[in-house]
This record gives C-alpha cells, sequence and structure tokens, in this order.
C-alpha cells in the first residue's frame, strides 16, 4: 500500500475529528460507556499540539494527536475509521508523527495505552516500543472495570 497523504488539521476539521476519534474509540465500551473526546477536550488538545490526518479518495481515514515536550515526543488518540483498519494508516501516522518529533529535536516518543486493552501492547513492540511504567486513570472518568495506563517509549 502507499503511503497516504497525511496533512495537519486545522479548526475546520474539529467537529469531523471528534466524530472520528469516538467512532475509533467504540471499541472500548466495554470498560467505559461516556465518548472518548468532547469538541471543547479536542480544541484544547489543539492548543497544546497538533492533529495529522491520514486521507485517501474517501476522505478522512484516521488521525493522531502529537504534542512536544521538551526532547520527548508524545502521541495519543491513535484512531481509524473502524472500517477502515487494518490498511496501514495507524502506522502511516505514527511514522509521521515519529518524523514530526525528531525533526522538532525530541530523542524519545512516548505515548499510553488502556492495560485492558491487551491487543496494543504487542502492535507497538512491532514498533519498537517498550514499557516504561503505569499512571492512574483520569479519577474524572466514569470505568466499568478497574483499569490504569500503560507508559510506553522508543529511542527516536
Amino acid at each position: 500500500m502507499t503511503a497516504p497523504p497525511i496533512r495537519q488539521a486545522t479548526d475546520a476539521d474539529a467537529q469531523a475529528l471528534t466524530a472520528l476519534i469516538n467512532r475509533a474509540f467504540q471499541v472500548e465500551k466495554f470498560f467505559i460507556d461516556s465518548d472518548r473526546i468532547t469538541l471543547d477536550q479536542l480544541h484544547a488538545h489543539m492548543r497544546s499540539g497538533l492533529f495529522l490526518i491520514a486521507e485517501d479518495a474517501d476522505g478522512m481515514a484516521a488521525c493522531v494527536y502529537v504534542e512536544l515536550r521538551g526532547e520527548r515526543g508524545y502521541f495519543g488518540l491513535l484512531s481509524v475509521e473502524p472500517l477502515r483498519q487494518r490498511g496501514g494508516f495507524g502506522r502511516s501516522l505514527i511514522a509521521a508523527a515519529e518524523a514530526h518529533c525528531r525533526q522538532a529535536g525530541c530523542v524519545h516518543m512516548d505515548m499510553t495505552v488502556v492495560n485492558l486493552r491487551e491487543e496494543l501492547p504487542p502492535f507497538y513492540h512491532k514498533l519498537g516500543y517498550a514499557e516504561i511504567g503505569t499512571s492512574p486513570f483520569p479519577p474524572e472518568v466514569e470505568t466499568k472495570l478497574p483499569c490504569y495506563f500503560v507508559r510506553m517509549s522508543k529511542p527516536l
């Protein structure tokens, strides 16, 4: 597969991004009932970092949030349209996020996954990420099951 075109999101993309992220995170409904992100939360993320969007002939297919934190880059909210998963969009966006952070002088890339998403760490291991610790799940978010974040990182 040819790498999809990737661009930085603008304010005009905010509603479509919010909807895309919430559709992609429907898989987490087994432990959380609420939407993954609100429009206000998305705007807050856009003020502290940026979203990269992968598009194809059918439009917006996937996105990822990227933030510069000194020598460390961070990505999160990796979201692929459910019917378009396994098409390489996620890997392309991760590579673009890493390239963005590397170009900005970051020497590490960090991310988190919820411990209940047991399928995710093996995926990220294949991309060079390793567990570096845990952090609490936000206490203000009601969950049906106890959970926490697994912190992962890789050198850039």
